[in-house]
């Protein structure tokens, strides 16, 4: 156990340090995150639309924490191909879950400090009130939602291991896919006929949509000076299913991560250079 546990913590140093020989690139990286979420929060202050603005501010606040998640563990082997180091990683005496669980435990924490970053721009730039807003079950909703993500990282992790040139652009394609069949800047219901149906396979449409009750949004009783939260149980069906896609995504994740890991052993993938 003790180990495991300083396995674990030697990838979250490595992290670490990882961030602060890039901070140049980790800080542009969050002004950008803050800048296109306030652009977009904004866009309801325009409008002079209360219940636009926080559908939009808290759209552009979940995004920001599931996508994050996901890019960094996503791309965490692309990284390693860059640095040089994806042979040594996959051929150290480590577990391969304890290397992806040091992996997933740092871009968490990452995903939070951004979060916050864009949460304390987005209060500067609208005049927004969380005062009704049932916080902590968001954190509850969000808590759950991050298994699902952490799942999803793991799978597109496998595309830079398949491929040294194209993997790292096949990751964004798939977040770009999630932002836009979730309905995270808009409700699902304007997405083609033909189209609706892939938001429900996608655990970021079941995490906006509770966050977004929880928040008050659209909620009747909301108002500029105090939103309507609705109760947790409010969010049962939402919570419930984000569980299970966590349960089937975690472990499926994991099983094609070390799968594919086979496999580029096999086919001598492991090449320190792209």
């Amino acid at each position: 156990m003790e180990t495991t546990m300083r396995q674990t913590w030697a990838f979250l140093f490595r992290g670490y340090h990882l961030t602060r020989r890039y901070i140049g690139w980790v800080i542009v990286f969050n002004f950008y995150a803050l800048v296109t979420s306030a652009t977009v929060a904004l866009i309801g202050v325009a409008a002079g639309n209360y219940q636009l603005t926080l559908t939009l501010v808290v759209g552009a606040l979940l995004w920001n924490y599931l996508s994050w998640l996901y890019q960094e563990i996503a791309m965490s082997i692309a990284y390693e191909r860059w640095e040089g180091t994806l042979e040594y990683t996959f051929m150290a005496p480590v577990s391969r879950v304890v290397h992806l669980l040091g992996v997933s435990l740092y871009s968490l924490i990452n995903s939070v400090i951004t979060s916050l970053i864009v949460l304390a721009g987005l209060v500067l730039f609208t005049d927004l009130n969380l005062r009704g807003a049932n916080l902590p079950g968001v954190l509850v909703v969000v808590g759950v939602s991050t298994l699902a993500f952490v799942g999803l990282g793991l799978m597109a992790a496998v595309f830079p291991v398949m491929s040294a040139e194209r993997g790292a652009e096949a990751t964004h394609i798939f977040q770009g896919s999630l932002l836009l069949v979730s309905g995270v800047y808009y409700p699902i219901e304007v997405l083609p006929g033909w189209m609706q149906p892939l938001s429900a396979i996608s655990p970021a449409t079941y995490t906006l949509s509770a966050c977004r009750k929880l928040f008050g949004v659209g909620m009747s009783g909301s108002t500029p000076e105090r939103l309507a939260g609705a109760p947790l149980s409010a969010v049962t069906h939402e919570l419930l299913v984000l569980a299970l896609m966590g349960a089937v995504l975690l472990p499926l994740g994991l099983w094609v991560f070390v799968k594919i890991e086979a496999w580029a052993k096999r086919t001598g993938k492991l090449k320190r250079t792209g």
